[in-house]
């Protein structure tokens, strides 16, 4: 078994953790969580990617266990959480790495990507929508709304996400063996989201999401031009993030490779060794 150590840095005056592993001197790969969990999520795959590679896995400002400053002394915004991402792997000296995104972390991992360009060696989507084909609507419907008007109508739409069952149903939904699945994963998120102030972090980053969809043209421009080696692992039964999703990737990287499994929106949770076997073998081939 790999050794994971868990780190903090200080970036831009905001306390990080990170998740660390692997031979410094090897192809480095960058784990990007989602909502609304931390570098909890790679827990059990971070092993079986640093025998080959160095991993990275850190937790966004406002989740985990990293900083939660509120809402009045920093302005979150998934431009800002990408700011703290770059300049976090910057302080830990990695300019080039392949990326590993899911949810939130795709909207981080599309910042790095189109900012620097360069850097970024390979994709791994997993669940981590870049096209408007991959909003499933009724899930989305409440938070669209909340895009148009922040206010008493809207807010207890996107309110109901906070709670236990609604993250316990982002865990289960569309498992066919639900037994696979820890509750430890809900429960744990659920308290990192309930500390005191945490909501108005999440809702602000629930509005501020609209701003990711202007970005899609940019990231299909960019997979296109730079032609970087896509991997796309969806659970083909998120009510989330439809399968449409990984399959748009196919209209602009013609090469990526797509692989829809009988899981949900965590895949890792219920189907690790299958999308660890799809990682390593897409890496291999992407940075030998």
């Amino acid at each position: 078994m790999a050794t994971i150590h868990h780190r903090y840095a200080t970036v831009r005056g905001q306390r990080l953790f990170y998740r660390e592993a692997g031979p410094k001197d090897a192809p480095a790969v960058v784990l990007l969580h989602g909502f609304p969990t931390s570098s909890f999520m790679f827990r059990d795959l971070i092993p079986l990617l640093a025998d080959r590679y160095h991993v990275i896995a850190p937790d966004h400002l406002g989740f985990g266990l990293s900083d939660a400053p509120s809402v009045d002394d920093f302005d979150y915004t998934f431009d800002a959480l990408a700011d703290l991402t770059s300049d976090l792997l910057a302080q830990l000296g990695i300019s080039r790495y392949a990326i590993y995104v899911q949810d939130y972390g795709a909207p981080v991992g599309w910042r790095l990507a189109l900012a620097d360009p360069a850097a970024v060696t390979a994709i791994i989507s997993q669940n981590g929508n870049g096209y408007e084909a991959g909003f499933a609507e009724e899930f989305w419907k409440p938070v669209r709304a909340y895009w148009q008007e922040q206010g008493p109508q809207t807010e207890p739409g996107v309110r109901a996400a906070l709670t236990l069952e609604a993250i316990q149903w982002q865990y289960l939904n569309g498992v066919p063996d639900e037994s696979l699945v820890s509750p430890d994963t809900w429960h744990h998120d659920l308290a990192m989201v309930s500390r005191p102030g945490n909501d108005l972090v999440q809702l602000k980053l629930f509005a501020d999401y609209a701003n990711n969809l202007p970005l899609y043209p940019k990231l299909h421009a960019y997979l296109r031009e730079s032609e970087v080696p896509v991997l796309a692992v969806w659970g083909r039964n998120d009510e989330i993030f439809l399968p449409a999703g990984a399959l748009a990737f196919a209209d602009d990287a013609p090469h990526a490779e797509i692989h829809l499994l009988d899981g949900g929106h965590f895949l890792l949770e219920s189907h690790l060794d299958p999308t660890a076997d799809l990682i390593r073998g897409f890496l291999n081939k992407s940075l030998s």
